[in-house]
């Protein structure tokens, strides 16, 4: 009798460590989105980067290139994920306030805040706000400036950008992909000056996608 109910104790207790096991796994796959990437973008991200990285050291008009005190090292990145890109709608201000940006160098800029793009984040709904902006040319283009739990640690501490392109969809439904999010020229040499992504578009969470620190 006695080495039946040690045999049942044991049971019981692998049972019990099965369970929280598998319940515990299937928390984080519910919390997670794990999709495989496609091959095709797999490949198109990829060619991206090290396009980037030739035109980063080849380029004349590169940071690394303009500052002979910037050393040029092949940039950092995530490994690339499903879990960073988002598909959801561009919410147009109307009107559409013009705000105040200043540079890393101290400057003010005045753009044009467009709209709030929504982020559900592990059913936690975020917003980043998409800036219109004008060149030293003065043609306009379209950025996300965003900070997140990352910046300052695993990433470059003034922000990161991701490029915006404002179509004609009467939907408003855009793809928000942070694997393509990139550093902008000042986080390679203090010489160059960039948009300080302000408050409100500080994202609470931590998205591992995209550019690294570089160094």
């Amino acid at each position: 009798m006695k080495s039946e109910g040690k045999f049942d104790s044991i049971i019981f207790i692998l049972t019990a460590i099965f369970i929280l096991q598998f319940g515990c796994q299937t928390k984080n796959d519910e919390e997670t989105n794990t999709d495989p990437l496609d091959e095709n973008y797999l490949t198109e991200l990829l060619n991206e980067r090290t396009l980037k990285d030739s035109s980063m050291r080849y380029d004349p008009h590169s940071p690394f290139n303009r500052d002979p005190k910037a050393k040029y090292s092949k940039l950092n990145y995530y490994e690339p994920g499903s879990e960073f890109i988002f598909t959801s709608k561009l919410y147009e201000y109307d009107p559409k306030d013009t705000v105040d940006v200043f540079g890393t160098l101290g400057e003010l800029r005045r753009v044009v805040k467009l709209g709030y793009i929504e982020l559900n984040y592990r059913n936690d709904e975020h917003k980043v706000h998409v800036y219109k902006a004008f060149g030293s040319d003065g043609t306009p283009y379209y950025s996300i400036w965003f900070t997140d739990k990352t910046t300052g640690k695993e990433t470059y501490g003034v922000g990161r950008y991701i490029d915006f392109v404002n179509k004609d969809d009467p939907d408003h439904i855009y793809t928000i992909d942070f694997n393509r999010a990139y550093n902008p020229y000042c986080a390679y040499s203090a010489k160059f000056t960039c948009p300080i992504p302000r408050e409100e578009d500080y994202v609470d969470f931590e998205i591992k996608a995209g550019e690294k620190n570089f160094h």
